[in-house]
């Protein structure tokens, strides 16, 4: 294989605001480890919630990025399977790979659970490193704009399998950010309708009904009529929160059909609380389940379902900025709503 240096290229969060470009050591290759040249990596909520010092402040100071697609540039000893030059994607979630939850694909409740770009460092860097066994082949032809989605859409695919999303369920959207327009489209795939979304933002609703939504509600006054309006007065089937409000949380509660469910998935703070109406619950048999990261066959099935072209993308690949302006990128991205996701080029 080609040399690989010693030094490279690397975004450190330095401070909740506060991007550092500096040189640090290519990471070390273990003999089960794969050593990825990064071409892409997307910026994501959870990495805007970073930025913003609302999570994973303990990690500080590290180099974020996981929504990632490079290149195979070095592989260890006992590695079998790939060559330089491969184009790949990766499974973030690094358990220990022989525990209870590891063999359940419940990986982020393993014990010794690291997630690349949140608790180890991540992509916004020349090189990172995996293990051999979250490391996925990808299609040669497929671009890296492309590909640096498959981490996101694990996470709606694992989303709706929590769910366990059925034909003609009714769903209820909170929020039509980036990820909520992922799980718009999810939603579309697996046959839920009508799809309802609530969102105030006028461009990111009109992006909604270009994903596939049904109805896009964006006066908070006349969310729980126009919910009851379109499910036989009953409520949602399922609510999907994908901002990460307390107060939205709770309305959820109000917008779910007797015997409903809530998809848990935006991320509030680690102090946030939410009123839980216990004998409501309980009477009428209604549910919540969390879900926050795609993993194991999750990501298998993302990469599957973009190579076919099962999602629009457009809106997730028409901005991006070198790596150099990442603190240019994580300032605008809120001021420009019409672009769904900024992708950092790292190459």
């Amino acid at each position: 294989m080609s040399a690989v240096p010693s030094m490279m290229r690397a975004a450190v969060l330095v401070a909740p605001g506060r991007f550092e470009i500096r040189e640090v050591p290519v990471p070390a290759v273990g003999r089960d480890d794969v050593l990825i040249r990064v071409e892409r990596c997307g910026i994501c909520g959870t990495d805007m919630h970073m930025f913003n010092g609302h999570y994973a402040a303990e990690s500080l100071p590290i180099i974020p990025g996981h929504e990632f697609a490079g290149t195979v540039a070095a592989i260890g000893a006992d590695v079998r399977g790939f060559d330089e030059g491969d184009r790949v994607v990766a499974d973030i979630n690094i358990g220990c790979g022989h525990c209870f939850y590891c063999r359940r694909n419940e990986v982020l409740n393993c014990a010794e659970v690291r997630q690349v770009g949140i608790s180890r460092d991540g992509a916004f860097a020349d090189y990172v490193v995996m293990p051999s066994r979250l490391v996925m082949a990808a299609p040669a032809d497929a671009p890296f704009d492309l590909l640096a989605l498959v981490e996101p859409i694990a996470c709606v695919v694992r989303a709706a399998r929590k769910a366990n999303v059925r034909f003609g369920q009714s769903v209820l959207i909170l929020g039509a950010g980036p990820i909520g327009n992922l799980h718009i489209q999810m939603m579309r795939l697996v046959g839920a309708a009508p799809i309802l979304v609530a969102e105030p933002s006028a461009v990111r609703g009109a992006m909604a009904l270009e994903a596939g939504a049904d109805v896009v509600i964006s006066d908070p006054a006349t969310l729980r009529e126009t919910v009851l309006k379109h499910t036989g007065g009953r409520g949602a089937d399922i609510v999907i929160e994908s901002v990460g409000l307390p107060a939205l949380y709770a309305k959820a509660f109000e917008l779910i059909r007797p015997g409903g469910h809530i998809a848990a998935f935006g991320i509030a703070g680690p102090a946030d609380t939410v009123p839980l109406p216990l004998l409501a619950t309980v009477l009428r048999e209604n549910s919540i389940k969390g879900s926050v990261a795609g993993m194991g066959e999750d990501m298998h099935d993302a990469l599957t379902l973009l190579a076919h072209g099962r999602f629009r993308t457009e809106a997730f690949r028409a901005r991006s900025l070198p790596l150099a302006e990442i603190q240019q990128a994580f300032e605008t991205l809120p001021r420009h709503p019409e672009a769904l996701k900024v992708q950092i080029v790292v190459a």
